[in-house]
């Protein structure tokens, strides 16, 4: 029997609809969504690591700061009654020059009539036993003096005490058979430790170095060259009072505590 030529309907290859099975009209079939690469935005971890490293940083350096200022302001004294342990006397300004030796009441002196030629004091440190007389001219002008006494201080002490006194106004050197191994004195001002590291040297330091309230001249200088260079010891003469001219002798005023010239 003969086929029937015409085609059946619904019998199209691909399902109903349309030729090639898509759905008539879009409708009756799944379509497939089109498909978008979404890349997800790099953060800039480098960046990022550097900025906290610096934040970082920065916060260390200001608590560094902040303690450091803490510190200083812990052993800072806004008079002399706050160190414990320092002896006041009374040498009246405008103390006679001599060129004799001075039997001072205190040892080490703390004032009193002294040589016309003062010892240099920006900061040296003297290996001997300085001509006493010219160290209390040092001080007269401001200047704080550190002695100690060989026999009972170390090596690293000494090194820490000339630490103490690098910057003018200040100055150090042996005085054997003192009776304290550290003594600090400036004008009409002494303190008396044992230990190199005792804090109240540095207070001294710091409070009495130039401090123009305590001592007579002002202004006058600590520096003498030709001291550094030939440094006069406990057992040299003077150099006589014109070996210092541009330091006029001052005169001598009532009321002052000193040792026979």
């Amino acid at each position: 029997m003969a086929k029937d030529g015409k085609p059946q309907v619904g019998r199209a290859r691909g399902g109903s609809g349309t030729p090639g099975g898509r759905p008539a009209g879009g409708k009756g079939g799944r379509t497939r969504p089109p498909v978008t690469n979404v890349v997800s935005p790099q953060r800039p971890w480098g960046l990022i690591a550097a900025a906290v490293a610096v934040v970082v940083f920065a916060a260390a350096v200001i608590v560094y700061a902040v303690v450091q200022v803490n510190e200083a302001e812990a052993g800072r004294v806004d008079s002399v009654d706050e160190i414990s342990g320092v002896e006041t006397f009374d040498y009246a300004a405008g103390q006679e020059h001599v060129t004799t030796p001075v039997q001072y009441e205190q040892s080490p002196p703390v004032g009193g009539p002294h040589d016309g030629e003062w010892a240099d004091c920006t900061g040296t440190v003297y290996d001997i036993d300085i001509r006493h007389e010219n160290a209390v001219h040092s001080m007269e002008h401001g200047a704080v003096w550190i002695t100690y006494d060989p026999d009972a201080v170390s090596e690293d002490d000494i090194a820490t005490l000339s630490e103490l006194v690098d910057e003018s106004g200040r100055m150090i050197s042996p005085y054997p058979g003192q009776d304290s191994p550290i003594s600090i004195q400036s004008w009409n001002h002494q303190l008396k430790v044992d230990s190199a590291t005792d804090e109240r040297l540095t207070q001294f330091a710091d409070f009495l170095t130039y401090n123009q309230e305590f001592f007579p001249e002002p202004g006058a200088s600590c520096e003498n060259p030709q001291f550094i260079s030939a440094p006069l010891t406990v057992d040299d003469a003077s150099r006589g009072t014109a070996s210092m001219t541009t330091d006029a002798p001052t005169t001598p005023e009532a009321g002052a505590e000193t040792g026979t010239p």
